[in-house]
C-alpha cells in the first residue's frame, strides 16, 4: 500500500513539474497541460524500454 501511495505521489510531482516547466517555456496553459499530462506516459514507456535494454546488456552472472 505504501509503495502504491508513493508511486501515485511521485506521479503527481512529476506531472506538476512537467506542467510548470512547459508553462515557463510556452506561457500557454493549454500547451503546458498537454505536455504535462502526456510526457509522463512517454517517460514510463521509455523507462520500460531502458530497463529491458539494460537487462539484455547485463552479463549472465549478474542476474
Amino acid at each position: 500500500m505504501r509503495l502504491a501511495a508513493k508511486t501515485a505521489s511521485w506521479s503527481l510531482v512529476h506531472m506538476t513539474v512537467a506542467i510548470a516547466v512547459a508553462y515557463a517555456l510556452t506561457q500557454n496553459w493549454k500547451a503546458a497541460l498537454a505536455v504535462g499530462l502526456i510526457e509522463p506516459v512517454f517517460q514510463t514507456i521509455a523507462f520500460a524500454l531502458h530497463e529491458r535494454a539494460w537487462s539484455r546488456a547485463a552479463p549472465a552472472h549478474a542476474h
